[in-house]
């Protein structure tokens, strides 16, 4: 393959200045990380203690093989909701090695509102049971819930992606032979209940686990009984006389060590057969991309700069290099996986669109996995470009990514407006896994755009109806509000809050993280037995 030529001067003040203002995103996402990861009350620190249990970052680390990375998934979900400290929508997730073999881990952390469900925590259960089902991960919980935060029941119960859902996917996974295997570390109340109960193995901690339908409050309220937790669900009831649970623990270290050996004896499971090459690092350094990229998302730079500190050896083989050149596609490795990647290097236009279209299918032919990395203000628009097609054309691209069935991937590098977001594998498109970097930005437009289409109709509306022109006070009261919202709500922590990716990376770290992504995807085929494509209109 072709190694990519860096035309980047480091010596710039451009270049440093650059290099600044990325430093000071990532400094504020590690602490945000940092908050939401560890800063606990003293007081639910002291309850946790009292009852004998460890935290929950000290079960992680007792669970997974030493030395062996953990690729989290959407660390600060629910991030400004509620009262603002429901860190992690309360629960910690994310793919880590169990006895050497890759596990969706999921776990309550109980010094967050006695680990109540919150809806942002239903909506990261869901995505965490997509994980697991997609990529054919067995699934581990460490679950200490109070049950549905009540307050909002209307939220969390219902719908078909609230609560009932969790446990439709549960059966579901069964039906796939997909290992689901529970640790009853406190209590699990009503819909919790039935989390062990579907399960395939269920561990159950002496003292502090408890199952039960309805509390010792309810059953009291419903029926005059007076009953104890540890009567009504506790894990001498569930292991001697119901059956409801498997293993019994005499506390949580005991429990952990008993689900790293329920993991070690599952079934050896054949990863995707693939040709895998001995990884090596790029020519650059990933952390010159600091340089590379602008805060301000309308300075542009060449995308192969990118690409060049994230594949292997800075190797890329580009695809129609002189055709279609607002994207760059080619192959390229990375930690030894071959990829497809689809790269924005401007707006898209007819032949682009095309030429990603060509580029997907053949990758899905194939059976390469597809990479792509967002920075896109969508599809250019005109009475030019209307008459060449760029609707048919664009359409065609959004059915290529809809349609292909090799394993996505999609790192949001900079803008990610309209469109463009459907075309290059936004969440909706189900890419494996999504990410973003601390100053990317989603949204139908940008809010300046927006602001100028709103004021045009106003002002349209004001000709029809005989009126004087807004003044430019007036447009100026129109627009800023508007400005204010969307920069808000494009903004890449508002987008991880509300789940609409996976995390926000630091930049350097875009391409290890790929890499366990992509490994991750090999417990599944590399392409099911859906591959073909809908009408491509001519």
């Amino acid at each position: 393959m072709n190694i990519i030529e860096t035309q980047i001067d480091t010596s710039t003040d451009e270049f440093k200045k650059n290099v600044e203002a990325m430093e000071t995103l990532v400094t504020n996402l590690k602490e945000e990380l940092r908050v939401a990861g560890y800063e606990r009350s003293q007081r639910s620190k002291d309850r946790l203690a009292q009852q004998g249990k460890l935290p929950v970052r000290k079960k992680l680390e007792l669970l997974l093989d030493r030395n062996t990375p953990f690729l989290e998934i959407a660390p600060l979900a629910a991030k400004g909701m509620y009262d603002g400290k429901i860190h992690g929508a309360g629960l910690v997730s994310g793919i880590g090695v169990v006895k050497g073999r890759e596990v969706l881990v999921t776990a309550s952390d109980p010094t967050i509102k006695g680990g109540a469900a919150y809806p942002m925590t239903n909506k990261k259960v869901l995505r965490c049971q997509t994980i697991v089902m997609e990529n054919r991960l067995p699934g581990v919980c460490m679950l200490d819930s109070a049950g549905g935060y009540l307050p909002l029941q209307s939220e969390i119960f219902p719908d078909i992606d609230d609560g009932g859902r969790v446990f439709y996917n549960q059966a579901m996974m069964s039906k796939m032979g997909i290992p689901q295997i529970v640790a009853v570390m406190g209590l699990c109340t009503a819909g919790g209940a039935y989390v062990p109960a579907m399960s395939d193995d269920v561990v159950h901690v002496k003292g502090t686990g408890a199952i039960f339908l309805g509390g010792p409050p309810l059953v009291m309220a419903a029926t005059g009984e007076e009953v104890t937790a540890d009567e009504l669900g506790g894990a001498d009831v569930h292991c001697r006389e119901s059956g409801v649970s498997d293993y019994f623990a005499e506390d949580d270290t005991h429990a952990i060590s008993i689900l790293r050996d329920i993991v070690g004896n599952l079934p050896t499971n054949e990863k995707a057969m693939y040709p895998v090459q001995e990884p090596k690092p790029p020519l650059y350094d990933p952390k010159e991309m600091y340089g590379i990229v602008n805060t301000n998302l309308r300075i542009p730079y060449d995308i192969r700069e990118l690409i060049a500190r994230m594949v292997d050896g800075s190797e890329f083989l580009e695809f129609k290099e002189l055709y279609g050149p607002s994207i760059v596609c080619g192959w390229a490795h990375i930690h030894g996986y071959p990829v497809g990647i689809v790269a924005n290097n401007g707006v898209l236009f007819s032949d682009s669109s095309l030429k990603a279209t060509q580029f997907i299918q053949l990758c899905d032919k194939r059976k390469i996995p597809l990479v792509f990395l967002q920075n896109i203000s969508g599809f250019m628009i005109g009475k030019e470009y209307e008459r060449g097609g760029i609707t048919k054309n664009g359409h065609k691209m959004v059915t290529a990514v809809s349609c292909s069935t090799v394993p996505k991937f999609t790192v949001i590098v900079g803008a990610s407006f309209g469109a463009g977001n459907y075309a290059m594998c936004g969440r909706a498109y189900s890419p494996r896994f999504l990410w973003m970097w601390p100053h990317a930005e989603i949204g139908v437009m940008g809010g300046e755009q927006a602001s100028d289409v709103l004021v045009r109709l106003q002002q349209d509306k004001k000709e029809k109806a005989g009126e004087p022109p807004m003044t430019e006070e007036e447009i100026e009261q129109l627009k800023q509000p508007i400005i204010d919202t969307l920069k808000r709500e494009a903004n890449a922590y508002y987008s991880t809050a509300n789940l609409w990716d996976d995390g926000i990376l630091d930049p350097a770290d875009t391409r290890d993280v790929l890499g366990l992504a992509i490994s991750a995807a090999m417990n599944a085929p590399l392409r099911d037995d859906t591959f073909g494509y809908g009408t491509f209109r001519m």
